[in-house]
């Protein structure tokens, strides 16, 4: 099978396509014939060798794809309803850069009703992300404000349906982004209150926006530059969660306004949580099915797609190479909204 690895840290340029042997499902793994892959942030940053892999994790690079069923491993059929041939999505802790992945069975899912199978790739980290940070640890409720940073992205764009469609449609979900098409975007979305931040300062709008109250939970992602005001956007009670630190990972805390308006800061991840247990990813991704996926299904909530790159099939490695190159090029340059696909093609497809 054709995989991407980084022998070397650096840009694009990095990244290499290798053959190596097809994976063999274990006890409780499930194989997938991958069609598409996701591209996140988090590839970027592993690219550069700033965030290794967990410990046991594949060194190929991706969090997530989409695929076919292609083999099971021992107790998945006694254990699931999962069958070859079915059509999935998965979330990974590496190995989706390639034509073929193992996964534990508890993080595969169903490709939600209505939604292509090379779109699905776009769903596994934005909505286990979400739903168990905004939703599951944050405990956003009806009646409280969503202050969204990079309402464009992936998860910003799922942040903004899921909170449109279960806080009801008078609620205040804000956003920020970097240009006039993004907040547009999210305005489709269900955005209510947006904020330029090349213009604006995002504290003084989310508390005009609420009559001085301010967001009961923010979704940063920016980090150490943020911090301070992050917490100064909150409502007395709110939650602060932390996706990640493109812009620093230190920051100045005032311990006397956390404590004196109660507060609270949570740093959350996916990629390093064990499969299985309460907050395992295993029950994140059961809970998406439970709650995201019907709204999927009835199309209130989508998969948000800005570009889907074709690796082609009978090119050279170097000629696929540089398709996943362009991908990550174009991550990088943030003119997306949603998510990029990275789409394998096979000769005979």
């Amino acid at each position: 099978m054709r995989a991407v690895l980084v022998p070397e840290p650096g840009g694009p340029e990095a990244l290499v396509v290798v053959e190596l042997p097809d994976p063999e499902p274990g006890p409780g793994e499930v194989l997938l014939d991958v069609v598409a892959s996701g591209v996140n942030r988090a590839d970027l940053l592993q690219r550069q060798g700033h965030y290794p892999p967990p410990p046991g994790a594949s060194d190929v690079l991706g969090l997530e794809v989409s695929g076919v069923v292609a083999a099971l491993g021992e107790g998945v059929e006694n254990a699931t309803e999962l069958r070859v041939g079915d059509a999935a999505c998965a979330l990974l802790a590496g190995g989706g850069y390639a034509e073929r992945v193992v996964v534990p069975a508890g993080q595969v899912m169903p490709v939600p009703t209505g939604v292509d199978l090379v779109d699905a790739a776009a769903l596994p980290e934005v909505a286990a992300t979400v739903w168990s940070t905004v939703f599951m640890s944050a405990g956003l409720r009806p009646g409280e404000v969503l202050l969204v940073h990079g309402g464009g992205s992936g998860v910003g764009t799922m942040a903004v349906q899921l909170a449109r469609q279960l806080l009801g449609r008078r609620a205040v979900v804000a956003v920020t982004a970097g240009s006039e098409r993004k907040l547009r975007a999210c305005a489709d979305l269900g955005a209510s209150v947006l904020i330029d931040y090349t213009r604006q300062d995002f504290v003084a709008e989310i508390r005009a926006a609420t009559g001085g109250r301010g967001a009961d939970v923010v979704v940063d992602v920016v980090g150490g530059p943020y911090l301070e005001r992050n917490l100064a956007a909150l409502a007395t009670g709110g939650r602060l969660v932390q996706l990640g630190m493109q812009g620093g990972r230190r920051g100045e805390v005032d311990l006397g306004l956390m404590v004196s308006r109660r507060l609270s800061l949570l740093g959350i991840a996916l990629r390093p949580r064990p499969v299985d247990g309460p907050d395992g990813k295993a029950a994140i991704c059961a809970s998406v099915v439970e709650h995201v996926w019907p709204l999927i299904a009835e199309g209130t909530v989508r998969p948000v797609v800005s570009e889907r790159v074709v690796i082609p099939a009978g090119v050279s490695e170097s000629a696929a190479a540089q398709a996943v190159a362009r991908a990550h090029r174009d991550l990088e340059a943030g003119a997306h909204v949603g998510k990029v696909l990275l789409v394998w093609e096979r000769s005979g497809r």
